[in-house]
């Protein structure tokens, strides 16, 4: 498009009215690089204007401050402790065990990864990750996988709300619906499961479960296919993606990001095939990795990753098969929970034959059931540092013990929080549309940032 006011004017740019001979332009579409530059010509002062923590396109209750130059943003900073929860303290008040209800709640949309992590750095204190039964690490991955599904379709339904397409949403949320039916029945819960327990999990995966995700994966991958038709090739949603919320590999380096926009560089950094934990070396997948560093490429990465999580679901289902009646919980019974629970009319609770050993044969029994929930096991004095990865990134737990049955300390390297360091880097230089783009191709969930 020219550059002059007349042909813009003709070409049916903006409308131009002249003010003591200079050109004022009163928006109407165009092109925008000439009339940002002819906007800057005129020397009007910058302003500064707060997006969130309760704006409709922003992930939940982060605030963004903007100072802009018309519609470009100049600077961007990004301001959380709004959703501050206070996880990591509560836990320093609980048992070993009981840490989990609290992680779990961390990133509320990847729960199984928070209990997965913080239970792997408590197995390392406690020596026994060698002990832990072939079929819980087996069932880890299954959940994680799922959960790993589940995640990334938040991520593409609330992405493509906040750009306007509400039939991404309403698709996505309606796929991740048969993964937490799945994950309701084996935990008796939708969302903070509390499932993965130090020393394996909560309870076993029967077959009737695993014929229930068998008989719903079918249709998870039939909706799968009909998101990526609806974004991968749409026009506008291409417009609004390709090219916005550029992040080098060097950048990624400086600020710590990791996780699909990490791998968008190019990279192919995945802690399953980098440090691999609960078997996934047993496991065959790819990592996927996309070399344009934009909002557009994170996208293609997470649908890659949902198929290839689906592919590690399958070889964990067939593994669960061949190993049923297998223990799901470390043999030692001065740390293991009764992890074969039953669900009766008043839910879930602890099998008839424990609760018949505890009550009517063994006072030893009972006093050992009692000591372990009340007061929980000791871990050795140290601290361990384990690392998995979620699907937004490393996410890292640190767990010090003073030789007690509470942790002295936790700290999480939860990746919502790094990632959105990137905030400012992906929007500044863009216009403001391109700010919500960006920060939903991050996909921060503040309960991770604010824990």
């Amino acid at each position: 498009m020219a550059s002059t006011p007349t042909d813009l004017y003709a070409e049916g740019g903006p409308t131009v009215d002249s003010v003591d001979g200079g050109a004022v332009y009163d928006a109407a579409g165009g092109d925008w690089d000439e009339i940002a530059k002819d906007v800057a010509t005129l020397g009007a002062e910058r302003i500064v204007v707060n997006m969130g923590p309760q704006h409709p396109s922003t992930h939940g209750v982060l605030r963004l401050v903007l100072e802009l130059d018309g519609e470009t943003v100049r600077e961007a900073r990004a301001g959380i402790g709004f959703l501050h929860t206070g996880i990591e303290k509560n836990m320093e008040y609980r048992t070993w065990v009981q840490g989990t209800t609290f992680c779990t709640r961390m990133d509320y949309l990847t729960p199984i990864f928070n209990e997965a992590a913080y239970c792997l750095a408590v197995e390392k204190l406690l020596g026994i990750t060698d002990q832990i039964p072939r079929r819980a690490s087996d069932i880890r991955v299954l959940t994680m996988e799922l959960n790993r599904i589940s995640s990334h379709l938040i991520a593409l339904a609330t992405g493509g709300m906040e750009l306007g397409a509400t039939t991404i949403m309403t698709t996505g949320f309606r796929e991740r619906e048969r993964i937490l039916r799945f994950l309701e029945a084996i935990s008796g819960l939708r969302m903070n499961h509390a499932y993965v327990r130090p020393g394996g999990v909560a309870q076993d995966v029967l077959p009737e479960h695993l014929d229930q995700l068998e008989a719903e994966l079918p249709e998870l991958r039939r909706g799968i296919r009909q998101l990526e038709l609806l974004l991968l090739e749409n026009p506008v949603f291409k417009g609004r993606t390709v090219d916005v919320g550029h992040l080098s590999l060097a950048g990624c380096m400086a600020l710590g990001v990791t996780g699909p926009i990490l791998r968008s560089t190019g990279l192919p950094h995945d802690l399953r095939k980098l440090d691999p934990y609960c078997g996934y070396e047993t496991y065959e997948f790819d990592v996927v990795t996309r070399r344009d560093s934009d909002a557009y490429s994170r996208v293609v990465i997470r649908f890659d990753e949902i198929w290839q999580s689906l592919r590690i679901a399958d070889q964990a289902i067939e593994r669960l098969r061949a190993s049923q009646g297998d223990p799901v919980m470390v043999a030692d019974k001065k740390i293991a929970w009764p992890a074969q629970l039953s669900v009766g009319a008043d839910g879930q609770g602890n099998s008839l034959d424990h609760i018949r050993d505890i009550m009517g044969e063994s006072m030893e029994a009972l006093i050992h059931h009692f000591k372990l929930v009340t007061e929980g096991f000791r871990v050795p004095p140290g601290q361990a540092y384990a690392a998995i990865e979620s699907p937004k990134g490393e996410l890292g737990v640190h767990v010090v013990s003073d030789g007690g049955t509470r942790p002295y300390r936790a700290h999480f390297r939860d990746p919502s929080f790094h990632n959105l360091q990137a905030a400012s880097a992906l929007s500044e230089g863009g216009l403001i549309a391109d700010v919500i783009v960006a920060v939903a191709s991050i996909d921060p969930v503040m309960g991770g940032v604010d824990r």
